[in-house]
């Protein structure tokens, strides 16, 4: 039971009355999810990950003062700006987030940086699901693997076998960079995307990828999105592919998932003792 949203006669929204024990059960079903920022202003699309809009429960951001997206790429954090981290880290485990996540794929550099602050979930991109979809796939069955620029991983590549265990150089993984997509060049200038124009292009590229190895002893059979300004695109290549897409978004729902109330069975409202 919940309020929908009611107007005035002009057009603005009528104060709502006090919680009410059903509102605050609501609030207790869906934990919150904290996101670390780049110092980084740019107009995120729905389905980003700095859109609040993409997400069905509260997300709380925090931008890290001088963690510039360059400072990111580059894996290391001067002593002021790894204090801002881990600061803003703190803020967010003190705001009672569920887990954590970053806007920028490149924070995998400092996920274990986050998990030494907090004893709350960190899963900083996508690729955290990685493990999980590997297993779910036989070894000659392939996983595209979708990022703002095809070279963008290969200096990771380390960092991904020890975090997650999966290298991403193995054989059954097939890199596709989005570099070359009309449009999509605006994520890289810092400039709003627009989405519209750019779908059928990132439609395109996925239908190829797949079509490529369709027919032959290595099928494609799911693709996972690691740039965070993916996942506009997520529903529209699910439709034309018939394949699974994994994001930054499925990352973020499947580990809050796991601290949802579910009232189909079991302890119900356990969420309000806390």
């Amino acid at each position: 039971v919940g309020h929908h949203a009611q107007f005035d006669e002009g057009g603005r929204f009528k104060q709502l009355p006090p919680a009410n024990d059903d509102a605050k059960l609501l609030v207790a079903d869906h934990p919150s999810l904290g996101v670390i920022r780049l110092d980084y202003d740019y107009p995120p699309a729905l389905g980003d990950v700095d859109h609040p809009g993409s997400f069905y429960y509260d997300v709380f951001y925090r931008v890290v003062p001088g963690l510039t997206f360059e400072l990111c790429q580059s894996g290391e954090l001067p002593d002021d700006v790894k204090q801002r981290f881990i600061d803003a880290i703190t803020w967010l485990d003190e705001q009672g987030v569920a887990g954590i996540t970053g806007d920028c794929g490149f924070f995998m550099y400092f996920q274990a940086l986050a998990r030494s602050v907090t004893s709350k979930p960190v899963f900083m991109s996508s690729l955290c699901q990685l493990p999980a979809v590997v297993c779910a796939y036989a070894a000659d069955e392939q996983i595209a693997l979708f990022t703002a620029n095809g070279e963008s991983l290969k200096p990771m590549r380390e960092l991904i076998k020890k975090e997650c265990g999966v290298d991403p150089d193995d054989t059954r993984f097939v890199i596709v960079g989005c570099e070359d997509v009309p449009g999509f060049e605006a994520v890289a200038n810092g400039d709003r995307v627009d989405v519209d124009s750019v779908v059928p292009h990132l439609v395109r590229l996925a239908e190829d990828t797949v079509a490529k190895h369709a027919g032959t002893a290595k099928p494609i059979r799911a693709i996972l999105f690691e740039c965070t300004e993916l996942p506009p695109y997520s529903d529209a290549v699910r439709a034309a592919t018939r394949l699974p897409v994994f994001d930054s978004i499925t990352c973020c729902n499947s580990m809050l998932a796991s601290l949802m109330d579910n009232p189909r069975f079991g302890v119900n409202n356990w969420h309000l003792s806390w």
